[in-house]
């Protein structure tokens, strides 16, 4: 596949037609096997999640790939939203999505709970792609467009159509954590990556911790001027001098959809069953995560069992749902936490369960949103207890379900949605004893602290919805692009610009060779506990 020159300038007669563009690595579709015609269906996931309402009431267009390697397909529209594909290669998948995308920055903004891998073959695909990924916005973006480009694969896109299209608004949402600037400072790439993020005029976070870490980063690694939220991007090569600005804007939910759903007579029916076919237990507790050692569901299982050993719950009053949505199942740190997990949900069920009684219903596969909803509604108690997560809109959409106010969360501090949800019960789930005493506490609150702190907690979802996210969002791109205010610096000469071109990336300081391509990517040593590990 031929890489796009990221220097290339597109002349007015190449602009598109689309006033507005999401730019994603994922389109918000799946190919839908049950359709003879091999058709598409929309595809379950945070980003869809919070993206999909703001599209289908857009006139724009939504660049990413079909999840579909080696094949082009043309852009197409399905639910009110026109598609436009960018074609993966199988080579890509490997090295810029599971390789740079996944074991590297994912671990590396998490926390390091599992040791990243550097290696400048994923770098070299991880520029290609997003080079590609550019040039696709370059072609469909109409004069003066807005470009909303979302999350950590794509951090090189904001400058690199900054480059090709200086008079487009560029927008910026990181949906996971920004790390310290101390583990930050681990990537090789450091720089390259802060300037790819700074060719927007506005870059989003979801917290306010993580939106003073990337300004840290900058002050830091580029000596550039920092000022509340403002950075002052002085004149580079290329890029005129510009002002970027970086603060959070939490994500939320589609709250009166997941409303509606919550009170149709058949999902209410279904989460019914759902109960029954559980053994109808006083107490259900749910856990819902996509199958990643990011989640703590080792933690949550450790914590639950020993309740159970310890004697303070009850196999007869209780049961624990849990459902891990398969995820990044090549990678080997994803082999290894579905091992772990199913060797602890049999090791609990084989020591506490008895004959028509089972502690652990573990489900290791997706399903629909009107079957999580009545999970939803069937569960007494949720726990979210991530060791790190961006927001984990889990713990929302559980809220918004909850219409008779009833219900508890479990959620983890180290969780965006912590400092919104301020009536959920907080643990921290490194503590494996704070985990069970906030277990303990969830599933003995009396009624009235329940319904109390729920109704707070519905009310945050209810006034902080998706839409209202996506709205001051673009509000705040707009009124940065057309009236920028900053004093802007002279460029610090010990710092010159750096452009990301073919001699720069052979050039990288990293010597650690990248493994051969059948042995796949994320092979790191299974030992290392890391600061994931629970304390004991």
């Amino acid at each position: 596949m031929n890489t796009v020159n990221s220097a290339e300038t597109t002349t007015e007669s190449a602009y598109g037609d689309s006033d507005f563009v999401v730019v994603a690595n994922r389109l918000p579709v799946d190919r839908d096997p049950a359709e003879e015609s091999q058709g598409w269906r929309t595809s379950p996931g945070g980003l869809v999640t919070a993206v999909a309402p703001v599209m289908k009431s857009q006139e724009g267009a939504w660049i990413g790939w079909t999840g579909v390697p080696d094949v082009d397909f043309d852009p197409f529209t399905i639910d009110g939203m026109h598609l436009v594909p960018v074609t993966l290669t199988s080579e890509d998948v490997l090295r810029y999505y599971e390789g740079f995308s996944n074991a590297t920055l994912w671990p590396l903004y998490h926390d390091v709970i599992v040791p990243p891998e550097f290696h400048r073959t994923w770098w070299d695909s991880y520029v290609q792609v997003n080079e590609r990924f550019a040039a696709k916005v370059a072609e469909v973006a109409a004069e003066g467009a807005t470009v909303w480009v979302h999350d950590y694969q794509l951090q090189l896109v904001p400058q690199l159509v900054r480059r090709m299209r200086p008079d487009l608004a560029i927008g910026f949402f990181n949906h996971i954590p920004f790390p310290p600037f101390e583990l930050f400072a681990q990537l090789p790439w450091r720089d390259e990556i802060l300037r790819g993020l700074l060719g927007a005029d506005l870059v989003g976070f979801q917290r306010p911790a993580d939106a003073a870490n990337f300004r840290r980063a900058v002050r830091g690694r580029l000596n550039f001027t920092t000022k509340g939220s403002t950075v002052a991007v002085p004149a580079g090569d290329v890029l005129s001098a510009h002002t970027v600005r970086a603060e959070a804007f939490p994500i939320s939910i589609d709250t009166p959809y997941l409303e509606e759903l919550a009170r149709d007579p058949k999902i209410i029916e279904r989460a019914r069953q759902i109960r029954e076919e559980v053994g109808n237990p006083k107490v259900v507790m749910l856990g819902v995560d996509r199958m990643d050692y990011t989640k703590g569901i080792r933690h949550r299982l450790k914590a639950f069992g020993e309740l159970l050993s310890e004697g303070k719950l009850d196999i007869e009053d209780i049961v624990l749902i849990q459902i891990a949505t398969p995820s990044r199942e090549r990678l080997e740190q994803y082999k290894i936490i579905r091992h772990d997990v199913e060797l602890a949900v049999g090791r609990i069920n084989g020591e506490q369960a008895e004959v028509g009684s089972i502690a652990v219903h573990y489900l290791h596969h997706s399903y629909p949103r009107d079957e999580m909803t009545a999970f939803f509604l069937a569960s007494d108690v949720m726990l979210v207890t991530a060791l790190r997560d961006g927001m984990n809109l889990v713990a929302k959409e559980y809220v918004a379900c909850r219409g008779s106010d009833d219900g508890a969360l479990v959620l983890s501090e180290f969780t965006g949605a912590a400092d919104q949800l301020t009536g959920a019960v907080m643990v921290n789930p490194h503590d494996i004893g704070n985990l069970k005493a906030g277990i303990l506490d969830a599933v003995q609150m009396d009624e009235k602290t329940r319904a109390r702190r729920m109704k707070q907690m519905r009310k945050k979802v209810s006034t902080d919805t998706v839409s209202i996210w996506s709205k001051k969002f673009l509000a705040e791109l707009e009124a940065i692009h057309t009236n920028p205010e900053a004093i802007i610096p002279d460029r610090p000469a010990s710092l010159p610009e750096r452009s990301m071109t073919a001699s720069d990336r052979i050039t990288s300081t990293v010597d650690t060779p990248a493994p051969a391509a059948a042995s796949g990517p994320g092979a790191a040593g299974s030992g290392a506990s890391g600061p994931g590990e629970e304390r004991r």
